[in-house]
């Protein structure tokens, strides 16, 4: 999956600024299969096989962390067949993909609850995060059975059961209690299929992150998609709020 280490990346004229965290909105599976007379299933599994493309990407760019927004707690919703089949999918990449993932130095980090997953899903999850803890040549999260507004409220209840007084709160406290906990704010989030909202994504993280949407559905979002976001993200000015001098 990724270039062997100290194999030379392809030639792409350098950034001037690249992002430690990028998040991706993998956006448009349904519409592009269907746009092919396919299962809207066939256009997830189209899907999975893209994020190889866009792993590589990150290592070949320098961006050391990465999270995918696979799966999100309102998805439960959709058609039984449907939900089922992402499940399957991600059992069936844990399966196909961790050992190499692994040789490569790819640790995986899972944001979302356990809660609702099939017990053999939960336990593929728990040994990937086990098994690459402590690789460190790049961060990939996945975003599966996640909701902002879930791990928000999540966040507030376990403060409140550690007995956390009001005036103790701060922002870095409460960062601690969420899934992210330890991990930089993103960046940088890339929604692909033209849509221009969050859908329950990294509320909290997302406060001053830059954003880019494509009209290119997820399946077909290469590296070269990949390098003209990091291109926009890196000619723009953060300001945080601030007035730069």
């Amino acid at each position: 999956m990724l270039a062997s280490r100290g194999q030379p990346a392809e030639e792409w004229p350098p950034l001037s600024h690249v992002p430690r965290h990028v998040a991706i909105i993998m956006d448009g599976n349904g519409r592009w299969a269907q746009a092919r007379g396919l299962p809207r299933l066939a256009g997830h599994r189209a899907g999975t096989e893209n994020t190889r493309r866009i792993i590589e990407a990150c290592v070949e760019f320098g961006v050391p962390m990465l999270t995918l927004y696979a799966f999100s707690t309102e998805n439960w919703y959709r058609p039984r067949e449907e939900v089922d089949g992402l499940l399957d999918i991600l059992a069936e990449v844990i399966d196909r993909e961790l050992d190499e993932l692994h040789a490569n130095g790819v640790q995986l980090r899972h944001l979302g609850s356990p809660e609702g997953l099939p017990e053999s899903l939960r336990r593929k999850v728990q040994h990937a995060v086990e098994l690459t803890r402590n690789n460190t040549r790049l961060t990939l999260n996945v975003a599966f059975n996640y909701g902002g507004r879930a791990e928000i409220l999540q966040a507030v209840r376990r403060i409140l059961a550690d007995g956390v007084r009001p005036e103790e709160v701060t922002e870095e406290l409460f960062a601690s209690y969420l899934h992210t906990a330890g991990m930089p704010d993103p960046d940088l989030i890339i929604r692909t299929a033209g849509e221009m909202r969050l859908s329950n994504f990294l509320l909290w993280q997302a406060a001053y992150a830059e954003y880019f949407s494509t009209p290119i559905h997820w399946p077909d979002f290469g590296k070269a998609d990949f390098y003209r976001a990091l291109c926009a993200y890196s000619q723009r000015q953060r300001r945080f709020g601030r007035v730069l001098q």
